[in-house]
C-alpha cells in the first residue's frame, strides 16, 4: 500500500506540472464532472419518487412533471459528457505533447556515447509509445477516478439515509474491491515494466534491420532476421501474457466481490420490504444505487488496470529523464572572432573505460590553416575530429579553440562555430531549400542558389521540378550520394562557419563529383580553419600541415610541404606508395 500511494503522489506531481498551465480548462472540466455526478444521483431519486407516486395512485401531473423532469436531466447529462470528453481530450493532448517536447529537448542534450548504447527504435517508443499510454492517464485517470470517487461517496451517503444496514453493506464491498486493486496493481507493475521494454525492444530490433536492408538482402540473412523477429515477438508473447494475467485478476475481484455485494444488498432490501421499512419505489432506488456503484467502481478498476501501464511507463519516462549528460554547459565564456586555432593539448580519450582509443595526442593548428589527418583504419582519425565540436569530452588533456577550453563554453557557441562533414550524410524528408538551410527561414534564395552554383550543381538545381521546393526523400531518395554530399558541404558554406571539418567527404563520390568537390574546396577553406581527414591523400592535397596517426598516437606531424620532401617521412612514403599503385 505504501508503493501505491508512493506511485500516486509521483502521479499528482506530473499532473500538477504538465496540467498547471491548463488551469481554467481544468477547472471547466472539474465543473461539468460536478454536473454529470449531479445528473448521475438526482435521476434515480425521481424514478423513486415516479414509481412510489404510480403505485399509490398519484396525480397524473405530478407523474407528468416527473417524466419530464427525467428526460431533460437526462439531456443535460449527454451535452456535459460530450463537453467534458472534448476538453478531457484536448487538455490531454497538450500536456502529452509538452510532455514529448520535454523527452526530445534532454534527448538532445544526451552526449553521443547514450545515443550508441540505445536503438533508434528504443528511445522512439519512449517518447512516443510510452507517452501515448500517459495520454491516457491524463485525459481519463484524474476525470474518471475522482469523479467515480465522488459518485460513489455520494451514493453511499445517500443509501445510508435510505437505510443505514444498506449503506454499510455496500460500502464495505466498495472499501474491499479498491483495496484489493490496488494491491493487484502494485504487484502487477513489475510485470507491465517488462512488456514495455520488450515493446521497445521489438521496434529497436525493425529499426536496426530496416535501416541495414539492402546488407541483409545482399548477404542472404533474411532467414536469420526472421527468426530473430520470431524469438524477440515470442519473449513479448511470454512477459505481455503475465501481465494482462495480473489485469484480468482486477476484472474477476471486482466483479466476485461485487457480485456478492449485490446479492447482500437485495436480501436485505426484500427483508426490510417484508417489514414496511422500505417502498417499492426505495427498493428501486436501492437496486439503481448498487448498478451505480458498480459501474464507477467498474470505470476506477479500468482505470487502475491502465495505470499499471502507465506506472511502467512512467518509470521509463523517469528513467530516461534521469539521464545525465557526461558533458555539462560550460560558464559560457565567448570564443574570439575570425577564423579559430584548434588545439589538442595531452588529449587522451576512450568510448569503454580502460580502453584508450587517443593516447597523448598533442596537435596544434594555427588559425586559418588546414590541418589533414591521415593514418590507417582504427588509427583515431574520426575520433579525434569528434572531440572538436565536443560530441565527447576528452579522459585527460585538453581542446582548444581560439586557446579556449571547450568545456569553459556553451555547447551552442562551440558548435555554431563548426561546420562538420561526414561519409554518411542524413537528408531530411524536406524541400532542398530546407535540407540545406536546416529549416532556417532567415536565408535568402539567392544566397542558396549561389552556393550551389559554387558546388556546381546549378544545372542540378535548375532541372528539379519545382526548383527548391522540390521535397526530398528519407535518407536523400532521388539523390546520388555524390549530390547528397556536396548537398553537406553546401550547409557548411551557407552557415560560413570558422572552422571546416571533412570526415572522409570524398569516401563516396565518383571521380567527376570529387572534382567538383574539390574545386569548391578551395572556397570552403577559404579564410577558415579546416580539418580533412581522408584516406586517399589526393584529398588532402589542400592541406597546409599533416597529422599521421597510428595506433591513437601521433606518429608525425608537421607542414605538408616539408614532409612530402623528406624521403624519410612517413607522409612521403604514403605518397610513393600511392603513386605506385596509380602507376600500376
Amino acid at each position: 500500500m505504501l508503493s501505491s500511494l508512493r506511485a500516486l503522489d509521483r502521479y499528482w506531481r506530473l499532473l500538477a506540472h504538465y496540467l498547471r498551465p491548463h488551469w481554467f480548462r481544468m477547472v471547466l472540466l472539474g465543473l461539468t464532472l460536478c454536473i454529470m455526478i449531479g445528473v448521475q444521483i438526482v435521476m434515480p431519486l425521481l424514478a423513486s419518487r415516479f414509481i412510489d407516486q404510480a403505485t399509490s395512485g398519484g396525480a397524473p401531473d405530478g407523474l407528468i412533471v416527473l417524466a419530464l423532469l427525467t428526460i431533460g436531466l437526462a439531456l443535460v447529462g449527454q451535452i456535459v459528457a460530450v463537453a467534458e470528453t472534448y476538453v478531457a481530450e484536448n487538455v490531454s493532448w497538450e500536456a502529452t505533447n509538452a510532455l514529448r517536447v520535454d523527452l526530445a529537448t534532454h534527448l538532445l542534450r544526451l552526449d553521443a556515447t547514450f545515443h550508441t548504447a540505445h536503438t533508434q527504435g528504443d528511445l522512439i517508443e519512449r517518447v512516443d509509445g510510452d507517452v501515448t499510454t500517459l495520454a491516457r492517464f491524463f485525459s481519463r485517470f484524474t476525470i474518471y477516478v475522482l469523479g467515480n470517487v465522488i459518485l460513489i461517496a455520494g451514493v453511499l451517503g445517500l443509501l445510508f439515509v435510505v437505510d443505514w444496514r444498506v449503506g454499510l453493506v455496500l460500502g464495505i464491498f466498495v472499501v474491499l474491491a479498491l483495496i484489493i486493486m490496488l494491491r493487484i496493481r502494485a504487484r502487477a507493475t513489475p510485470y507491465w515494466v517488462a512488456e514495455r521494454q520488450a515493446n521497445a525492444d521489438f521496434y529497436g530490433f525493425l529499426g536496426e534491420y530496416l535501416a541495414g536492408l539492402e546488407d541483409v538482402r545482399s548477404n542472404g540473412a533474411r532467414a536469420f532476421v526472421l527468426r530473430r523477429c520470431a524469438e524477440i515477438m515470442q519473449s513479448w508473447l511470454v512477459v505481455t501474457k503475465k501481465a494482462q494475467m495480473r489485469g484480468y485478476a482486477l476484472v474477476a475481484t471486482s466483479q466476485g466481490l461485487f457480485g456478492l455485494g449485490t446479492a447482500f444488498a437485495f436480501a436485505l432490501s426484500a427483508m426490510l420490504f417484508r417489514e414496511g421499512a422500505l417502498t417499492i419505489g426505495t427498493v428501486f432506488l436501492v437496486f439503481r444505487y448498487t448498478e451505480m456503484l458498480r459501474q464507477p467502481t467498474e470505470q476506477i478498476r479500468n482505470e487502475v488496470q491502465d495505470l499499471q501501464q502507465a506506472d511502467a511507463s512512467m518509470g521509463r519516462i523517469e528513467a530516461l529523464l534521469g539521464e545525465v549528460p557526461r558533458m555539462t554547459e560550460g560558464p559560457g565564456i565567448a570564443l574570439p572572432a575570425g577564423p579559430l586555432a584548434v588545439e589538442l593539448d595531452r588529449v587522451s580519450f576512450g568510448y569503454v573505460d580502460g580502453f584508450l582509443v587517443l593516447r597523448d595526442v598533442r596537435v596544434s593548428l594555427a588559425p586559418g590553416r588546414v590541418l589533414g589527418v591521415v593514418g590507417r583504419t582504427g588509427s583515431g582519425k574520426t575520433t579525434l575530429i569528434q572531440l572538436i565540436p565536443r560530441f565527447y569530452d576528452p579522459c585527460e588533456g585538453e581542446v582548444r579553440l581560439g586557446g579556449v577550453d571547450l568545456r569553459t563554453v556553451s555547447l551552442a557557441a562551440v558548435r555554431a562555430r563548426i561546420g562538420l562533414v561526414t561519409q554518411e550524410v542524413h537528408l531530411f524528408n524536406a524541400s532542398v531549400r530546407d535540407n540545406l538551410t536546416l529549416f532556417d527561414d532567415s536565408v535568402g534564395d539567392d544566397r542558396i542558389s549561389a552556393v550551389l552554383d559554387t558546388l556546381g550543381l546549378s544545372d542540378w538545381l535548375r532541372e528539379l521540378p519545382s526548383g527548391l521546393d522540390t521535397p526530398l526523400g528519407p535518407g536523400g531518395a532521388g539523390l546520388s550520394a555524390g549530390q547528397a554530399q556536396l548537398l553537406a558541404c553546401g550547409r557548411v558554406l551557407l552557415r560560413d562557419s570558422d572552422v571546416v571539418i571533412l570526415d572522409e567527404a570524398s569516401s563516396r563520390l565518383d571521380p567527376a563529383t570529387e572534382r567538383l568537390l574539390h574545386t569548391a574546396l578551395g572556397r570552403m577553406l577559404e579564410g577558415r580553419t579546416g580539418i580533412i581527414v581522408a584516406h586517399r591523400l589526393a584529398t588532402v592535397s589542400y592541406a597546409d600541415d599533416i597529422l599521421v596517426l597510428e595506433d591513437g598516437q601521433v606518429r608525425e606531424h608537421g607542414a605538408r610541404i616539408d614532409l612530402a620532401a623528406d624521403p624519410t617521412s612517413h607522409f612521403a612514403r604514403l605518397l610513393r606508395v600511392t603513386a605506385g599503385e596509380v602507376s600500376a
